[in-house]
C-alpha cells in the first residue's frame, strides 16, 4: 500500500521537527515535504500533490487562510487540515467557506491531531469541539447586533498586500514577492488605504491585527523589582509597548 504523503507549512523549525517525528512515525504515514511561509506552502502543494496539507494560520508572507484559498482555488480537492493555536471564529468561518475540512489546534492532546489526520486519511471532516464552540459564539454574537456597521471587504490579492505591508515590507519589496511592478503594489496600497478609510501604517497593521490578517505575539513586557524596598518603576517611556509591529506573519509587540 503506497504511504500517505503529508506536506507540513508551518514557521518554526522546531515545532516541525517534532511535527515530523510524530507523523513519521505512524508506519503508513510520510511527511513528503516542510514549507515555512504561506507562499512556499502554495508552491511545493503543486509541485508535490500531497494527499495532506497540515496547515498553520500564522504564517509570514501569505497567511494560512489566504494560502489554502490560493491551493483550493487550483486544486479543489486538496486535502488541508488546519493546525493552528488561532482560536478566530471569522477566520474558521473562512477556512469553511474556502473548502477546509479539518482544524485542530495545537493546545489538543497529540492523540487529537493524530485522530485528525487518521480521519482526513479516510475523506472525512473532522473539527476541535472548541471550533463548533466558537462558531455557535460567533452565531450568537451577530444575531444579536445585526445592524454593526461592516468594513468594506478586500479582495485576495489586497488582503495579500496588507500582510506584507504589515509585515514591514515596503513597495518594491511588496511589487517583487507578488511578482508585480512596483506601480501596481502602490496603487494596491492606496486603493486599500482609500477603501478602507484609513490614513497611516499604524492604522493598517491595527486593521490587519484585529481582522486576523497577521497575528499578535506578545513579547514579555513584565519586569520583576530588584531586591531592596519598593518596587522599581521603568526606566523610560521606551520601556513600554506602543505599537504592534507585523513580524513572520504576526505582529510582535515591541519596546
Amino acid at each position: 500500500m503506497a504511504a500517505y504523503r503529508i506536506l507540513m507549512a508551518d514557521d518554526h523549525p522546531v515545532f516541525r521537527f517534532g511535527l515530523s517525528s510524530l507523523l513519521g512515525s505512524h508506519k503508513s504515514w510520510e511527511v513528503c515535504g516542510e514549507a515555512a511561509d504561506g507562499p512556499d506552502a502554495v508552491e511545493k502543494c503543486g509541485k508535490l500533490q500531497p494527499d495532506l496539507l497540515i496547515l498553520d494560520i500564522c504564517l509570514p508572507l501569505l497567511n494560512g487562510l489566504d494560502a489554502a484559498r490560493q491551493i483550493l482555488k487550483r486544486n479543489p480537492a486538496q486535502a488541508i487540515l488546519v493546525l493552528t493555536a488561532v482560536d478566530s471564529e471569522q477566520v474558521i468561518r473562512d477556512c469553511l467557506e474556502a473548502g477546509v475540512r479539518g482544524w485542530v489546534f495545537k493546545s489538543d492532546r497529540t492523540e487529537d491531531l493524530t485522530t485528525a489526520v487518521e480521519a482526513m486519511q479516510r475523506s472525512k471532516s473532522i473539527f476541535s469541539s472548541r471550533v463548533s464552540d466558537l462558531i455557535m459564539d460567533g452565531y450568537k454574537r451577530h444575531r444579536g447586533d445585526p445592524n454593526a456597521p461592516r468594513l468594506p471587504k478586500l479582495s485576495p490579492r489586497e488582503r495579500e498586500v496588507v500582510q506584507l505591508v504589515s509585515e514591514g515590507k515596503a513597495s518594491r519589496e511588496v511589487a517583487a514577492i507578488l511578482h508585480v511592478t512596483l506601480a501596481t503594489a502602490e496603487t494596491h496600497r492606496s486603493n486599500i488605504m482609500r477603501k478602507l478609510e484609513i490614513h497611516s501604517i499604524a492604522e493598517l497593521v491595527l486593521y490587519a491585527v484585529r481582522n486576523e490578517i497577521v497575528h499578535v505575539q506578545y513579547s514579555s513586557v513584565l519586569r520583576f523589582p530588584h531586591s531592596g524596598k519598593g518596587r522599581t518603576r521603568p526606566h523610560s517611556s521606551s520601556d513600554h509597548t506602543v505599537l504592534p509591529k507585523a513580524v513572520n506573519g504576526r505582529a510582535a509587540v515591541v519596546r
